[in-house]
């Protein structure tokens, strides 16, 4: 492996090298978990590279396959994971560069990889009165390529389910590392290949994507005093399919007071908070449902309401966002994602609320899985230790709440701890040498893994 050659061969392109900002693109959230923090915080790839086409993106993959340096890819780096965390240095490929909006249809965009969300519904409202379907919370600053390759759902997940459901990825073009790396189109069960892979066995340079009609949607924030009555009210709003909405947020006291700095002027600490977004024509209806619960107040509404310090879009109370606001008032605090089916989530809800008094917050996310609403838990904990952590999630698991690990950076980890055949299979045929973001996919490295402990990746650059 030759690090000095690669760069060397790749210097016409735009290159960073500088140790510092290096660093710092080496990076993604990956610290709001204390166990990932410990772990990774000492990694840095070895030089960063901006491809501005897609055939610069083929020069990368064929000088460092060439050459045996690991690539991994990144777009803003807003993942919770390390998911794009260089484990064993090489290079990072910063897509920032591939960000053209390449066309807009009836229910459709084509757009790169590296086009900022927020950019990407600015051009579709503009030119068609559409938006995405869904979104995370980290709209404004993440990439389109980042939350396909990395993420799951977000906001519009009440409504249309998650990125893994029919329909909601059109078309996806890959890039493969071999000594000549191919161009692939990917379409309906292929599309499994390589999103939610976290760029391990491909390079998404182009994605097209479903449009939905875009409005000017209400923000809302309603509390009660009880939480079940809280998590009643949005399973019932959930189940109004006549109501048009974007977000159905719920968070248990005290969040609102403790942790939403803009809010807590009008919450009491005891007072449990909805965050909702509803469009425009369907206020009618939701004011309708809203009366039919005694005890909700509605206390903010975008339309309407005027705060002297205005809370910002409500979606960024949201998702992972409701973490962030929590780290920044108590750093001890770290989070856990937990699906509540739908069948079960109110009495698995209170069991859990039960289980972990005083050291658990809930924070639940509604969405559709299967087409049928559930509940998606970003629990907020508050941390003591990696091994009470684990017995934690133990715990939930046996109550059967199924967590998905944020406390992992592989794929198997942070999913249901099982081999994904069809993505294993893939990056043998498109990443022979296993170069692409090396040690996120434990299938690869060790076959035989049992799962009974933290995956430790040999190839980790030493700390």
């Amino acid at each position: 492996m030759s690090i000095q050659d690669a760069k060397a061969a790749l210097a016409h392109l735009e290159i960073d090298d500088n140790p510092v900002s290096v660093k710092a693109k080496s990076r993604d959230f990956f610290w709001y978990s204390p166990v990932l923090k410990a772990r990774l915080d000492h990694l840095s790839a070895d030089f960063v590279v901006a491809p501005k086409t897609e055939v610069e993106v083929i020069e990368v993959l064929r000088t460092a396959f060439a050459h045996d340096i690991p690539v991994t890819t990144r777009g803003a780096g807003t993942g919770n994971y390390g998911q794009a965390m260089p484990l064993a240095g090489g290079i990072v490929m910063h897509m920032k560069n591939l960000s053209a909006v390449k066309s807009i249809h009836p229910g459709r965009v084509i757009v790169e990889p590296g086009c900022l969300i927020r950019d990407l519904d600015a051009a579709t409202r503009a030119h068609s009165g559409q938006e995405l379907r869904m979104h995370p919370s980290t709209y404004a600053t993440a990439t389109i390529g980042g939350f396909v390759g990395g993420g799951s759902g977000g906001i519009g997940s009440c409504s249309w389910g998650v990125l893994r459901d029919l329909g909601n990825i059109l078309r996806l073009r890959v890039v493969t590392m071999e000594a000549a790396p191919r161009i692939l189109e990917f379409t309906g069960e292929e599309l499994h290949r390589v999103s939610h892979a976290y760029g391990t066995n491909g390079i998404i340079t182009e994605l097209e994507m479903p449009l939905a009609p875009a409005y000017d949607w209400v923000d809302l924030f309603v509390t009660l005093p009880d939480f079940p009555a809280a998590v009643a009210f949005a399973g019932a709003l959930g189940h109004e399919d006549g109501i048009l909405k974007k977000l159905i947020s719920v968070y248990e006291a005290p969040t609102a007071h403790a942790y939403f700095q803009r809010v807590a002027p009008h919450v009491s600490a005891a007072d449990h908070l909805l965050g909702l977004m509803v469009a425009p024509h369907s206020m009618d209806g939701f004011l309708t449902f809203l009366a039919r619960f005694p005890g909700a107040r509605l206390i903010y509404r975008s339309d309407l309401t005027r705060w002297p310090k205005e809370p910002g879009p409500v979606f960024e109370y949201g998702w992972n966002h409701t973490t962030l606001r929590a780290l920044k008032v108590d750093p001890a605090i770290t989070y856990l994602q937990v699906l509540y089916d739908a069948d079960h989530y109110t009495e698995k809800i209170e069991a859990i609320r039960r289980a972990f008094p005083g050291e658990l917050i809930q924070h639940l996310e509604a969405m559709r899985v299967g087409g049928r609403l559930a509940f998606a838990g970003l629990t907020l904990v508050k941390f003591t230790s990696e091994a009470r952590l684990d017995e934690i999630i133990r715990q939930h698991e046996a109550m059967g709440c199924f967590v998905f690990n944020p406390h992992r950076y592989t794929l198997e980890e942070g999913g249901r701890q099982s081999v994904d055949d069809t993505q294993l299979a893939f990056k043998r045929e498109a990443d022979p040498k296993g170069l692409l973001n090396p040690g996120k996919m434990i299938a690869w490295d060790d076959p035989g893994f049992a799962y009974d402990r933290i995956y430790a990746y040999p190839g980790m650059q030493g700390g």
